[in-house]
């Protein structure tokens, strides 16, 4: 640990700009202008040098970026889909799942994941949807039609279900629209560059 800490020490911004300092000490011990002193000198520029010299600043902590989260996403969206599979939901519910899971793999095509990766608030939603709103949304209508059928007469949770998917749903495509209106603004921009390069040369 003390050993880690020297060479540290040694490689750090005081320790170099201390070193430079005090090797200009040594220059003006050579041209004698330190005189008899010289050591007071060198040690002093040393010290003054070691002060000066900028904070050392720690390495920033090492995140995935938006492209690896979204791979490790893909992931999550395959084991919520082998979950999906083994329960059983009504008819209309499935129905709208089923339309839920279609956009959120349309979403997470490699094709898209590279617009998805510039917007991290969408990245959020959609991590959000994968691996909290959707599995919590069906693992309470399970565990809540359990309950309904020992003691009847509440609101049937599949209504509850239906609207929770519907929520998400709405979501999903706010997402998959906000990105499709961004591709159409950088469309936009393109063609407007063009068309103003081939003013300028027809100039």
């Amino acid at each position: 640990m003390a050993t880690s800490r020297f060479l540290g020490y040694l490689e750090s911004r005081k320790n170099l700009t201390g070193s430079a300092c005090g090797l200009v000490g040594l220059v003006l011990t050579f041209v004698g202008v330190a005189g008899p002193y010289w050591p007071v000198v060198v040690v002093g520029l040393y010290g003054a040098g070691a002060l000066i010299a900028p904070p050392e600043r720690p390495a920033l902590p090492d995140f995935p970026d938006p492209s690896a989260q979204l791979e490790e996403l893909r992931d999550d969206f395959e084991k919520l889909g082998g979950y999906l599979t083994g329960v059983e939901l009504p008819p209309a519910a499935a129905g709208r799942l089923t339309e839920l899971t279609q956009l959120l793999a349309g979403l997470l095509d490699p094709q898209v994941t590279h617009d998805l990766a510039q917007d991290p608030e969408g990245v959020h939603i959609l991590s959000r949807a994968v691996r909290q709103d959707v599995p919590e949304a069906v693992d309470t209508f399970v565990r809540t039609r359990w309950w309904t059928r020992l003691a009847p007469g509440a609101e049937p949770p599949e209504r509850h279900l239906e609207r929770q998917l519907t929520v998400l749903q709405e979501e999903a495509r706010g997402l998959a629209r906000g990105l499709r209106e961004a591709e159409e603004r950088r469309q936009e921009t393109h063609t407007r560059f063009l068309e103003e390069r081939g003013r300028s040369q027809d100039r």
